[in-house]
């Protein structure tokens, strides 16, 4: 078992069992957190399990990109979203080759954001994403990246990476292939972390990765991303599909109206969405922690910073809907 970062949690009186479960805050009695009762979690099959081997569904919110919404990520943040909001587990989205301030230009801000989730994530006992966030395959930056960030974070058993987020319009052989040459570079700093891989189209195509598994690591999930009110039944048909072939999906990116973040919530096919993800225990991840003028920004631009100092009028409709689907079934 993954050893939390106690340099991390000195403040904290923890009681963790064995493999992270059953634990509470004796300081404060607080409930137990997502990481307490279920610990490092692995890929069994086609499901997420926990440490007891029990089936886990993860349910939670991806910050914007790092570079256009840098004031959202901090602990503060993730504390409000994880012990208000209910996620257990955030996604920070390291971005690339969008302006002067993605990953490939300023490397440094783009590390320093992630450890302020990273170390959110560990204070607030949930899980973290650390995602990628690139449409270009960027190899060479994507293994410096992923190198440095297993060998800081692989010790801790709350860390899931997303290696390269939504390719374009590219073949499966290309995804496939760039997660052969990547996984070892994380595991040979990390070798129990659930990798999630990406398919081709923005995340659509998981049929073509059904039919072509990747075989040389089998902790991995492969990633489904949509937009309700855009994808519709044709592409839960393509998720049905590689669900009965044994495809272990994870719903990274996800939200409820059209694929530019904009237009109407479409109720009812994010409800289908959610009744699909629950039938299968698949994992999702709302997108998204900003507050650009679009549906899908979860904030309005009055929101503070610090998460914690969010009020209710600082909240759009999507995120209201976010929280009750966070919550339902808790």
């Amino acid at each position: 078992m993954k050893l939390l970062n106690v340099s991390i949690l000195t403040a904290f009186v923890i009681f963790v069992q064995s493999c992270g479960g059953a634990g509470v805050n004796v300081a404060d009695e607080k409930p137990v957190s997502p990481v307490e009762k279920h610990g490092q979690l692995k890929v069994d099959g086609a499901k997420i399990v926990d440490c007891h081997g029990e089936p886990v569904q993860l349910r939670g919110v991806s910050f914007g990109w790092h570079n256009m919404w840098p004031r959202f990520y901090n602990r503060s943040s993730v504390a409000e979203i994880a012990n208000d909001w209910g996620a257990d587990i955030v996604r920070a989205s390291i971005g690339l080759d969008l302006d002067d301030e993605t990953f490939d230009k300023k490397p440094e801000k783009g590390y320093a954001l992630v450890d302020s989730i990273v170390q959110g994530a560990v204070e607030n006992g949930v899980y973290v994403l650390i995602d990628f966030h690139s449409h270009a395959n960027n190899m060479p930056l994507a293994k410096e990246f992923f190198a440095n960030v297993s060998k800081k974070y692989g010790h801790l058993p709350n860390v899931l990476y997303e290696i390269w987020n939504e390719p374009l319009e590219v073949e499966w052989s290309e995804t496939k292939s760039y997660a052969e040459e990547l996984l070892p570079v994380i595991r040979e700093n990390d070798s129990d972390a659930i990798v999630i891989v990406p398919t081709p189209r923005w995340d659509q195509n998981v049929h073509e990765a059904a039919d072509d598994p990747i075989a040389s690591d089998d902790n991995i999930v492969y990633s489904l991303h949509y937009y309700a009110a855009t994808h519709t039944d044709y592409l839960r048909d393509q998720a049905r599909y590689a669900i009965n072939k044994g495809l272990p999906l994870f719903m990274a990116e996800c939200a409820s109206m059209v694929h530019t973040g904009d237009g109407v919530i479409d109720t009812a096919s994010w409800e289908a969405w959610m009744d699909l993800a629950d039938e299968h225990g698949i994992s999702w991840i709302c997108w998204s922690v900003s507050d650009k003028d679009e549906t899908c920004s979860m904030l309005r631009p009055s929101a503070a910073s610090r998460g914690e100092e969010w009020t209710d009028a600082d909240l759009k409709p999507w995120a209201v809907l976010v929280k009750y689907y966070l919550k339902r079934n808790r």
